[in-house]
């Protein structure tokens, strides 16, 4: 596939993680409160699709990692608000089964092997170490934010979150520089700045609540 094509795949996704982050940034800042709008999730779902299918293309494993481990979350935010429910039934399956699918598929078909995913001679395994653990901590705030959302049932962004988002995005953006991707490093380099700004309206609302 040629290259331009990929990377539109790739900055498509981008661009509706960065529209995810505008929106709960702009529905935050004017209730002066951390908000959790359904959009978020939804926009966070789609993006996670396409970003999951770019990390393929690109024969990258630390994002395919990294969107398997967030995308389930996502729906599950999904359904506690009572969203995912709206969906058609054929929209739903065909969301569950996808990275399944395309993973079983290509690997059948000796596309994508084990050693493919970790021998890729344009990713040191240094660098493909790096991008692993940014990714797993990145990920692991979805797993801290789904962990207080079941124990509230309410969808909700707590500031640990966001204070693990900090750290994730500085460190995929180190891997991003020596990956030479654009498409990683213009994503977090736009979401740092929301992720800081969040954690300043988190200590504005204790001020508030005070």
């Amino acid at each position: 596939m040629n290259d331009w094509i990929v990377y539109s795949i790739g900055f498509l996704a981008q661009i509706l993680f960065s529209g995810r982050l505008l929106v709960q940034w702009i529905l935050s800042e004017k209730s002066k409160r951390i908000i959790t709008p359904s959009t978020f999730w939804t926009l966070s779902l789609f993006a996670s699709f396409l970003l999951f299918v770019y990390g393929y293309l690109r024969d990258d494993f630390a994002i395919m990692l990294g969107q398997a481990l967030t995308y389930y979350i996502y729906i599950r935010n999904l359904q506690l608000q009572g969203e995912w429910q709206k969906s058609p039934k054929w929209v739903q399956w065909f969301l569950y089964l996808f990275p399944v699918i395309i993973v079983v598929y290509a690997y059948n078909n000796g596309k994508y092997d084990i050693n493919k995913l970790f021998n890729n001679e344009e990713i040191p395994f240094w660098l493909l170490l790096l991008g692993i653990v940014s990714q797993i901590l990145f990920t692991l705030r979805f797993v801290y934010q789904w962990l207080v959302s079941e124990k509230t049932k309410t969808s909700q962004l707590p500031v640990g979150f966001w204070r693990m988002s900090v750290v994730g995005a500085t460190l995929i953006l180190t891997y991003a520089i020596f990956r030479q991707d654009p498409v990683l490093f213009v994503g977090h380099i736009a979401g740092l700045v929301i992720y800081v700004r969040n954690i300043f309206i988190w200590k504005k609302q204790l001020t508030y609540e005070s």
